[in-house]
């Protein structure tokens, strides 16, 4: 999970990939998810998982549980 740096809005986004620090340097360059273009990112919080089956079906999960997002936001 990612969280936006130095905005007065705090937006997170949620997403899965095999390779993490290319993925936000992506993000953070504009070059990645729409939703993320014009903000920077720091990474709040990961999990690896062996199977991409099991790492989408917690991405979605993720998404949809704002108590986990708020919790989650909550440790940074």
């Amino acid at each position: 999970m990612l969280k936006s740096v130095k905005n007065k809005i705090i937006k997170t986004y949620v997403g899965y990939t095999n390779n993490l620090n290319l993925r936000l340097k992506k993000h953070n360059t504009g070059k990645g998810a729409k939703s993320t273009r014009g903000y920077k990112w720091k990474i709040i919080y990961k999990k690896k998982f062996y199977d991409k089956r099991l790492a989408m079906s917690f991405e979605y999960k993720l998404k949809r549980d704002k108590k986990k997002r708020k919790h989650l936001l909550s440790l940074s």
